[in-house]
């Protein structure tokens, strides 16, 4: 039997986050796939919003960045 379910690791204990159907003391195996924690609100910054969606561009940025001076 296969059953994929959530849950929270309380710090001692996993707690199912709905109810299982299955008998006390029933031996399973665990495979935990940690989610990531989400975000609430608008991101704060520009290095944040790119941090949370997934970009397809090379690792650094300023490869190809050339600085322009701005005088008023």
């Amino acid at each position: 039997m296969s059953l994929t379910i959530e849950a929270t690791f309380d710090g001692e204990v996993f707690r199912p986050d709905e109810k299982v159907d299955l008998d006390p003391n029933t031996k399973v195996k665990l495979q935990l796939v940690v989610k990531k924690k989400e975000k609430t609100g608008e991101p704060h910054s520009l290095l944040d919003y790119a941090m949370s969606v997934d970009i397809d561009a090379p690792p650094d940025f300023a490869t190809n960045f050339e600085m322009q001076e701005f005088h008023q």
